[in-house]
């Protein structure tokens, strides 16, 4: 089965389903795309007009990273999800929150005033507060096993990092848990070899070009 990945250098989206393959060590093909200008024949393919799409055998597009990393771990070796249905259900539920904390730092890292800069911020550290209180099975989120809730926070724990704001948003002190958590994730070679080797310049150079404001509050 041949598997291309479409998506932009910095898509936090896309990274949740490169990380799975690395930890896979399946074989993929990663296409990027300039989504100010898309090529043809990804209007074509994308109902959304947005990223990551999987192209599978050049035949099927699957859209929408939740689906298609849960797709990539059926036809892969070694289930990065539960076989209880309600642990697996309860799994899924967690990468949806995660999905939603990674826009509200997206909504944080595009803000071009201080008011939807701030709102963000504190929208996101709320949510981590429901995060901490959940994590209880260390060093994962399903204790020993590493799964896709895992690898798809890993994206928000990266992005702090690289904009030195985790202190900010989970401080150790009052979040032992997120801290020690993303540290953890951190250090996977899977998700270090999620993103393309200049990726924190980029992430830093688009926040600078699409939102002043932001890249102010950020040191950039």
């Amino acid at each position: 089965m041949e598997l291309e990945l479409v998506s932009f250098k910095i898509c936090p989206f896309v990274q949740r389903a490169v990380t799975t393959l690395r930890h896979k060590q399946t074989a993929f093909k990663l296409t990027h795309i300039d989504l100010s200008d898309p090529p043809h024949w990804f209007k074509a393919v994308s109902p959304f007009g947005k990223v990551p799409l999987l192209k599978v055998d050049e035949q099927q597009v699957i859209f929408e990273s939740a689906v298609i990393d849960e797709f990539l771990d059926e036809i892969t070796s070694g289930s990065l999800l539960p076989d209880d249905p309600l642990l697996r259900a309860l799994n899924r539920s967690w990468i949806e929150f995660g999905t939603a904390c990674l826009l509200d730092l997206s909504a944080q890292i595009h803000a071009e005033d201080k008011q939807t800069f701030d709102s963000n911020r504190d929208e996101l550290k709320s949510k981590l507060e429901w995060l901490e209180t959940t994590l209880d099975q260390p060093p994962y989120f399903n204790g020993d096993t590493l799964s896709l809730v895992d690898f798809s926070w890993a994206p928000l724990f990266m992005r702090a990092e690289i904009l030195a704001i985790g202190d900010q948003l989970y401080p150790a002190d009052h979040f032992p848990r997120t801290a020690a958590w993303g540290r953890r994730l951190l250090e996977l070679s899977a998700v270090r070899d999620s993103v393309v080797a200049d990726f924190p310049e980029l992430l830093r150079n688009h926040i600078r070009a699409k939102a002043p404001y932001a890249a102010q509050q950020f040191g950039l």
